[in-house]
């Protein structure tokens, strides 16, 4: 029983350290690892590091190699059309749930600190203002996703946020880009408050082209 509970700990741990690397860029998309560099890296042992990937490579986040290793997904313009149309595909239903559901509290909190990143952005902010802003434009994705109610949808929409976290690390987030980015999500933000779901819809389709833009995918 204990030899049973202390593989689900370490694999649980192995699969934890390979989502943060992944999230915070340590893992870059395209780079390729030999299986001994990634246990090294992660510091777990090599059979928990193997059920991670396996289910990294299950989210489309790694590719194995037979015996060469695993390669980070790729950061192709064509992935990344696909991996943010699969975020606004499912951010608008959420909009739609959510809006019919009446579910639309703590929007207030949400404008406030998109608002508040936006200002501060257009006075110069500080020097960490890039990772505020990622964690505050996550913020309004997380309240579109959670408002799915199924966690079916929930877990890709998950699976897909990973892919576009590797996504974002190959393409730093350009203080020019914080005012512009933020204020399309005060659209979304006050569509949302009116409860007016085409109009929630239409900013979220504005949004997605505005960032493919920006990342310079056509």
């Amino acid at each position: 029983m204990n030899a049973t509970h202390d593989i689900r700990l370490l694999g649980d741990k192995a699969q934890h350290a390979l989502w943060t690397a992944l999230r915070s860029g340590q893992l870059r998309e395209g780079q390729f690892l030999s299986m001994s560099q990634l246990v090294e890296l992660l510091d777990c042992p090599i059979a928990a590091i193997r059920d991670a990937v396996k289910q990294g490579s299950a989210w489309g986040l790694l590719t194995t190699l037979p015996k060469r290793g695993v390669q980070v997904m790729e950061a192709r313009p064509e992935t990344i059309r696909e991996c943010l149309d699969f975020r606004m595909a499912l951010d608008q239903e959420g909009a739609r749930r959510r809006i019919a559901e009446g579910a639309v509290e703590g929007l207030a909190d949400l404008r406030q600190r998109h608002a508040a990143i936006r200002d501060a952005a257009r006075t110069g902010g500080a020097g960490d203002l890039p990772p505020q802003a990622i964690t505050v434009d996550l913020s309004l994705h997380d309240y579109l996703s959670e408002g799915l109610g199924n966690s079916l949808l929930t877990g890709a929409y998950a699976a897909n946020r990973m892919r576009i976290a590797i996504i974002q690390n190959s393409r730093p987030f350009l203080q020019d880009r914080i005012v512009s980015a933020m204020e399309e999500h005060l659209v979304v933000i006050d569509a949302l408050d009116r409860r007016d779901a085409g109009a929630a819809a239409e900013a979220i389709r504005v949004h997605f082209e505005q960032t493919l833009r920006w990342w310079g995918v056509p």
